[in-house]
């Protein structure tokens, strides 16, 4: 949204009113239906007043550090909501049971949110709608699905298993990454505490050497002149540099579309693969299911893409409806994504001649979650050897920091 200030004449008297509105167009439109007797001569840009500009700068800052709704409190109220509903509860009085039993005061608010803005006549998809952020695309989906069919039980028992698969994959990736992490952890601060407590024991033998000290010893005792004198400076600046980093990438999305692009680079080892793999199962999985649920193509394409946070990925992905709008079938649209294999273009298209789309789309799906469980399995085998280089290395630069200067004293007292 941007601000314009309106210049207003009415009764005589010009004045200026400061409008909030996505367009100038916008502006005067809104300036017209809020002062229906007044002439609007004309609109400029102006910058955000300084309070706005604090107050969306600290909504951002709230938005980035504020803990999301746990996906398995969403997939249990979810089940309800379906097991409910399949009973033939009107969908009021399942909301209320629903909002009245969890144990998550977010989801409490929503529920209760939705169930009164159902009473006042909205459809159940409009009052979904605005906690798309905390649901997802594909929940707005599968509502407006089921009301689309009148059924809303089997819609969201669909919906329920989608965010299954989600979260079990993402539970898996967590797991795997959790022992290299912790390792990593542990060899770091080990370093550091050796660092800060066994290099200074040697500091004053090495400053009675009259000669250049080896390259090795000259890391050590920079690093322990830094952490002895910086340490909780640059402490603070990793911190720092970690939640400035969370900052913008939710908040700033050129910095998020550079990081997202970096992070699937092919030097990224592993973690471009992992990446890929789980968003193109993903975005299989909620497009297959909205197709053989009935929802037409470039609907389910639309929903679909919504769920791809990667925005590298998710800028290809979205070409693919452009292209079919102008002619193009889907094998050939997702071509030109480059993101499929051949072998899976193949069965697309083989799918959309035979009309069982649906059912080649689910094998797309199984082929992804394969490569991404493959990948999981096995995810120790891959960073083994990184993490042994990384531990040999610091093992390495301790041992010859310390004794090398050692060998070069015995030597000289030989000599």
């Amino acid at each position: 949204m941007k601000y314009f200030n309106v210049t207003v004449m009415e009764r005589g008297q010009k004045r200026s009113e400061l409008i909030k509105a996505k367009s100038k167009m916008n502006a005067v439109r809104i300036a017209k239906n809020k002062f229906p007797a007044a002439i609007i001569s004309r609109a400029v840009e102006t910058a955000a007043p300084v309070g706005e500009t604090l107050s969306g700068i600290l909504g951002r800052i709230k938005k980035t550090f504020k803990t999301k709704i746990p996906i398995n409190d969403k997939i249990s109220t979810i089940r309800q909501i379906a097991v409910m509903t399949d009973a033939g509860i009107p969908i009021t009085d399942t909301l209320e049971d629903v909002a009245e039993n969890t144990d998550n005061p977010r989801l409490k608010e929503i529920y209760y949110k939705m169930n009164s803005d159902i009473n006042a006549g909205n459809s159940m998809s409009d009052a979904i709608e605005p906690y798309v952020e905390e649901f997802g695309q594909v929940a707005l989906a599968m509502t407006k699905l089921g009301e689309r069919t009148g059924n809303i039980s089997e819609s969201y028992f669909k919906l329920a298993k989608i965010l299954e698969s989600i979260r079990d994959n993402t539970r898996k990736f967590k797991k795997a990454i959790r022992t290299p992490l912790i390792t990593l952890a542990a060899m770091a601060i080990a370093f550091t505490i050796l660092i800060m407590v066994v290099v200074p024991k040697f500091k004053d033998i090495f400053d009675k050497f009259k000669t250049d000290l080896p390259i090795p010893t000259q890391i050590l005792l920079k690093l322990e002149w830094a952490l002895n004198n910086y340490g909780l400076l640059i402490l603070a600046i990793l911190v720092g540099g970690i939640f400035a980093i969370k900052y913008f990438y939710q908040n700033n999305m050129d910095f998020k579309y550079k990081m997202d692009k970096l992070m699937i680079h092919p030097k990224f080892y592993l973690i471009n693969k992992a990446i890929f793999l789980s968003t193109m199962h993903r975005y299989n999985l909620v497009f297959g299911e909205l197709v053989r649920s009935g929802i037409p193509v470039s609907e389910a394409l639309e929903t679909a893409v919504g769920m791809v946070d990667n925005l590298a990925i998710k800028e290809k992905l979205l070409t693919v409806n452009a292209n079919i709008g102008r002619g193009m079938n889907l094998a050939e649209a997702f071509a030109l994504t480059g993101l499929y294999q051949n072998m899976l273009l193949q069965m697309i298209k083989a799918g959309e001649a035979g009309g069982q789309l649906d059912a080649m789309l689910e094998k797309v799906t199984d082929y992804y979650d394969m490569e991404f469980q493959d990948l999981i399995d096995n995810l120790a085998a891959y960073i083994e050897p990184v993490l042994l280089f990384f531990i040999a290395g610091l093992v390495l630069l301790m041992a010859l920091g310390i004794f090398m200067p050692m060998w070069d004293l015995g030597k000289a007292v030989k000599g």
